[in-house]
């Protein structure tokens, strides 16, 4: 039995003429590229996007250009460029279908001063000490296991601007140690106020298992310093007679260096804020020690040591063995970083005859080199301490002395990837930043997902089981960021659906039969029907595709069946229709958010489509003009084909389905405060009722939901609405404090109901009625007890 139904599937043939018509339509529709306006590259991180835009800002805005009448023209169109490029959605739609994907959206006709963008814009970008955290990067950041001190800041904050200078040198001070970070709440709103961001500049420490630390303290160096010191748990040890050969030896053992510095009355010794530094730094590679050379001269004499110095000992070295140990002449903490790490043995080489038999039953972390040697290289010995905990093993493959491997996995240039332990044909590359933390946090969620880098060989197109392929390329950012939600949707569908990504600037032939041309197409394979994703990048958006492949809430429409369903619809029956053509750019964007709209409204009013590419002559006789085309066919309707047509700005599912219910008639009544008493407190119904007024932002907003739900409700609980602008009095004894709430009266028997009744803290249709139900079971167990207890 399939797993999802064919008869809403278009056969393959139209499938790839979509493609097709798409590929054309993007290079014919889009008069300007945005990339080549501000310059940068298809590939370019929000960082970049961010510096080149300010770039051009300083020298073309129309401040600095008085005399040019094209000047606000000119700005308009890279200001544009700006706030498409940055924000993660519209880039992809741009990407896709070029401007005409970008119909729905605001015109970009406003920006700010020039003041603006020379002192507030992007205030950290351009120091590499910081690393400027977005929503798209965040989370796999601060879970990496590393302690991340993040500086919440908006641009037009005078304290923020305050604080700059000293926040650039405390993050060279703490280069290494910890991650210093910033995080524009100007630009990621949505990632703020998650966090709970609610004054400017925040400034919280972050580390994986941790609560989010609050830092409360004087904005100086020193008291920042102190303060992010305290979460550097690695320990110095004080070397002496007493346990000196006994912790050697048991690092040696675990294959742990010792870094020591001599203490002595002449020369330099590590000051102990650098030790502690160093320990973090080099926590579980290498062991940090001190030796007070006043107090321990003989150890010192047996070591040799005359003046104050600072020596690596990688295990089975001594002093007795010369060149065994290295002496560091400098006392800076990071060249003294460098000069170790460079010191310490690379990773395992694991070679063509060694790879099967290692990779068979292991889960391995494996950096793919050609030959390069640089110091992202030598951080990568790093990675065997902080994987330890993940029962992750790290080597390395040679491309250049293995170049039959590397070619047999189709690696051809230098990458990281995870094998999952199972042979060496499970395996996910790593397509993010090449930074330590995010290769970390890659590996550790790369082991528990079921995500699988596809090749020819392994290309799902005879699979009895349904698969989601993901057809991208590397240099496409909207691409990386679907990366993580693919991993985490591959968890929560193991059994029912498989996941895996193929590069199209490696498989070009592969993708070329697919005639895939835009980046990311997600596309899922269910034997002999193909079905494109269409929606948001995020793990949520790919669950709620493929409910609607197992249980469409959307009839996808032919003649016949409009005729049917729609022109001899019941009088009790509303339904709206969405006619489009798949070639159109807001119409691909308004599909996910229509399936949405379509479960908000379940059992409310149908929902339909009809594919105006397949059945044009039908569309023509309808009088569709234009796409997409929403038009509603109301109830209790005198003639069947008369309907209204959606000239809403937004096509959001929330502005949908505010239209859709408007046109219904009530299912909630208004309540006086007479019928509060009556109806309410002394009537023998359960209500659910909605506090209001009507000035209220999150009550105009909450409207439709609660329509929603008091259809959802019909015949078990009534719903009523008052307005406490009109009824103060009432919404005062009922203890009405904020607007709207929401608050549940049940019918108790025969005595009167509390006035406050029972809060309900929800704003979402679905879970208040679950949360009816739930108290209306309570309520007729306990109706049933006591009915027991009266016969007993």
């Amino acid at each position: 039995m399939e797993m999802f139904q064919n008869h809403h599937t278009p056969p393959r043939k139209l499938f790839l003429f979509a493609f097709i018509a798409v590929w054309l339509f993007v290079t014919i529709s889009s008069d300007e590229d945005y990339y080549k306006l501000l310059g940068i590259s298809r590939e370019a991180s929000t960082r970049e996007i961010r510096q080149a835009f300010k770039k051009l800002a300083l020298t073309m805005h129309p401040d600095k250009n008085p005399n040019d009448g094209t000047a606000h023209e000119k700005f308009l169109k890279i200001n544009r460029a700006y706030e498409v490029l940055k924000d993660e959605d519209l880039r992809k739609k741009y990407d896709k279908y070029g401007e005409k994907g970008l119909q729905d959206e605001q015109q970009g006709g406003r920006y700010e001063s020039w003041n603006y963008y020379r002192y507030d814009f992007g205030i950290y970008d351009d120091d590499p000490e910081i690393t400027t955290l977005d929503r798209g990067d965040f989370d796999a950041a601060v879970n990496s296991g590393d302690v991340w001190f993040v500086n919440f800041y908006f641009p037009r904050c005078s304290h923020c601007h305050d604080l700059a200078p000293t926040w650039r040198e405390f993050a060279k001070e703490m280069d290494g140690v910890i991650r210093i970070s910033a995080v524009n709440c100007g630009d990621n709103g949505m990632l703020c106020r998650s966090k709970g961001i609610n004054s400017y500049p925040s400034l919280y420490v972050f580390r994986a298992g941790m609560k989010p630390e609050k830092y409360y303290g004087d904005r100086t160096k020193s008291s920042l310093t102190t303060f992010a010191m305290q979460f550097v748990k690695s320990k110095v040890t004080e070397l002496w007679q007493g346990n000196i050969f006994n912790e050697i030896d048991r690092a040696f053992a675990e294959r742990i260096s010792w870094l020591i510095t001599f203490c002595a009355d002449t020369g330099d010794c590590l000051e102990p804020q650098t030790r502690r530094k160093l320990a973090g730094m080099l926590d579980g590679l290498v062991n940090v020690g001190w030796m007070d050379c006043s107090k321990q001269a003989d150890l010192c004499d047996s070591f040799e040591i005359t003046t104050s110095t600072t020596a690596l000992f990688p295990p089975g070295s001594s002093l007795a063995q010369k060149g065994s140990a290295m002496f560091i002449q400098s006392l800076d903490t990071k060249e003294i970083y460098a000069q170790v790490l460079q010191h310490l043995p690379d990773l395992e080489i694991l070679t063509k005859s060694s790879f099967e038999h290692k990779l068979a039953h292991h889960r391995w972390l494996i950096s793919f080199s050609f030959g390069h040697n640089d110091l992202a290289s030598h951080e990568y010995k790093k990675l065997k301490a902080l994987l330890k905990g993940s029962h992750i093993q790290v080597g390395k493959v040679d491309c250049v002395a293995d170049s039959e491997l590397c070619a047999s996995l189709y690696i051809q240039k230098p990458c990281v990837a995870v094998f999952k332990g199972v042979g060496i044909h499970d395996f996910e590359i790593h397509y993010g930043k090449d930074a330590l933390y995010n290769v970390v946090a890659f590996a550790k969620e790369s082991v528990n997902a079921h995500v699988t880098t596809l090749r020819p060989e392994n290309f799902p197109n005879q699979e009895k089981e349904p698969w989601l392929v993901d057809f991208f390329a590397p240099w496409c950012p909207p691409c990386r960021a679907l990366l993580p939600e693919l991993r985490k949707a591959s968890i929560q569908l193991f059994g029912q659906l498989k996941f895996g990504t193929l590069d199209c600037t490696v498989h070009e032939r592969l993708c070329n039969m697919y005639n895939i041309h835009a980046y990311p197409t997600t596309v899922i394979f269910n034997k002999s029907s193909i079905h494109e994703y269409e929606g948001h990048h995020s793990a949520d958006g790919i669950l709620e595709f493929i409910e609607d492949l197992v249980n469409p809430v959307v009839v996808t429409m032919t003649p016949e069946s409009f005729q049917e369903l729609v022109k001899r619809r019941k009088s009790s029956e509303t339904w709206m229709v969405d006619f489009y053509a798949p070639w159109c750019g807001p119409c691909q964007a308004l599909l996910p958010e229509w399936r949405r709209m379509a479960r908000m409204l379940s059992g409310i009013v149908n929902v339909g489509t009809v594919d105006c590419q397949k059945h044009h002559s039908f569309c023509q006789g309808e009088n569709v003009r234009a796409y997409p085309e929403i038009r509603l066919f109301p109830q209790n309707s005198n003639r069947r084909d008369q309907y209204q047509s959606y000239n809403g700005w937004h096509r959001d599912a929330f502005s949908l389905k505010t239209w859709a219910l408007s046109s219904l008639p009530r299912a909630s009544v208004d309540l006086s405060p007479e019928d509060f008493k009556r109806k309410v407190l002394g009537g023998k119904d359960h209500w659910v009722l909605d506090f209001y007024a009507p000035w209220c932002g999150p009550c105009q907003q909450f409207a439709p939901e609660f329509e929603v739900l008091a259809r959802m409700m019909k015949g078990t609980v009534r719903a009523g609405k008052v307005d406490c602008q009109a009824h103060s009095q009432t919404c005062q004894n009922a203890g009405i404090k904020a607007y709207p709430s929401v608050r549940f009266y049940p019918h108790l028997g025969t005595t009167r109901r509390d006035q406050g009744g029972e809060h309900i803290n929800s704003r979402d249709a679905p879970v208040i009625a679950d949360i009816l139900r739930q108290r209306l079971q309570q309520l007729a167990l306990q109706g049933k007890s006591s009915k027991l207890k009266d016969e007993l």
